[in-house]
């Protein structure tokens, strides 16, 4: 029986002063939208594990119609959101100073898809007709287009009608816009699996028309960017992600696979998924994470071009950072 305690006693002090297991650091990802290939990258990396090799235990938390990122971060209920840079710096110019840490969308994905029959062109054309526009901070690069052709968006004959549109291609299928906002990637297959062949319509890439502005960064808030611990956590989250898009861009059929099982919802099916991460891969393309200057400079002169009510007023100081990419490419 003395032994016995005596070894319990030796077991209880050797626990006291043994190092504990150092516990995965937590970071909370808030989506854009819902669970899907958009955002493929970052399944990849949690499913293959990447984020655990960084000694990461992270939570991707899926988007809505209701869910804004900026303001979940701002709540705290996120570490890192992702974020069209439109909707971004409008937040920090309006007092959220957020942060660009990293950005895996080389290229633009949006697109407005018209009726052919409706003869439209060109942008001229929009004049006196029903364009379907994506709110909660995705207007922002068509309002700055429009600005920029001298085109009102209060409606009238010299003026375009804006339909705030919902998360789907059904004003276009039933005639109740002319146009409508599409993502190469998404709603533009929508529109096609409607029953729409490709010769009735007729599609403007905001690429293409040199109003291109730059999508799905990684975003965090720059007071904790102050705090060492939490930037070794970015760049190590950073890293992974950048591993997890790459494989994907790789590997682009398992990765919709991956989507897939993670979609709580089952909203989302294997042909649309697969569709939708071959055309992701074509933006995400070209980059390495890092946010190249001359894209992000376009992306303010784009917005600064806005007549008389520009997206934002002045040319943006701080809003991104090299630091954490820097780091996670070394």
């Amino acid at each position: 029986m003395m032994k016995q305690l005596l070894t319990g006693a030796a077991l209880a002090a050797f626990a006291l002063t043994a190092p504990a297991a150092q516990a995965a650091d937590e970071v909370k990802l808030q989506l854009q939208w819902v669970t899907q290939a958009q955002f493929a990258g970052y399944y990849v990396a949690l499913e293959k594990g990447y984020y655990e090799e960084e000694g990461l235990d992270v939570t991707i938390l899926p988007g809505g119609p209701d869910i804004a990122p900026p303001q979940v971060l701002a709540g705290g209920g996120a570490d890192a959101m992702l974020n069209w840079m439109p909707s971004a710096l409008a937040a920090r110019e309006k007092g959220l100073p957020v942060v660009n840490i990293a950005q895996p969308f080389k290229s633009s994905g949006l697109m407005l898809t018209c009726w052919k029959d409706t003869g439209i062109t060109g942008p001229q054309d929009f004049k006196g007709k029903t364009i379907g526009v994506w709110f909660f901070g995705n207007e922002y690069p068509f309002l700055s287009w429009m600005s920029q052709e001298g085109i009102s968006t209060e409606g009238g004959a010299d003026g375009v009608t804006v339909l705030k549109q919902g998360f789907n291609v059904d004003p276009l299928i039933q005639r109740q816009a002319d146009c409508i906002s599409t993502m190469t990637y998404n709603e533009y297959g929508q529109v096609l699996d409607a029953g729409v062949s490709e010769d009735e319509l007729v599609t403007f890439k905001y690429e293409d028309m040199g109003v291109a502005t730059l999508e799905d960064g990684i975003y965090v808030l720059e007071e904790n960017l102050a705090d060492p611990a939490f930037k070794e956590k970015m760049v190590k989250f950073v890293r992974a992600s950048m591993k997890g898009w790459k494989y994907a861009e790789e590997n682009p059929d398992e990765a919709a696979e991956i989507v897939l099982e993670n979609d709580e919802t089952g909203a989302q099916t294997e042909a649309h998924q697969k569709r939708m991460m071959g055309e992701i891969a074509k933006l995400t393309a070209g980059s390495d994470g890092s946010l190249d200057e001359a894209d992000f400079q376009r992306t303010v002169d784009t917005l600064l071009a806005g007549g008389s009510d520009p997206v934002i007023s002045k040319q943006p100081e701080g809003a991104w950072t090299h630091e954490i990419t820097d780091a996670a490419l070394k």
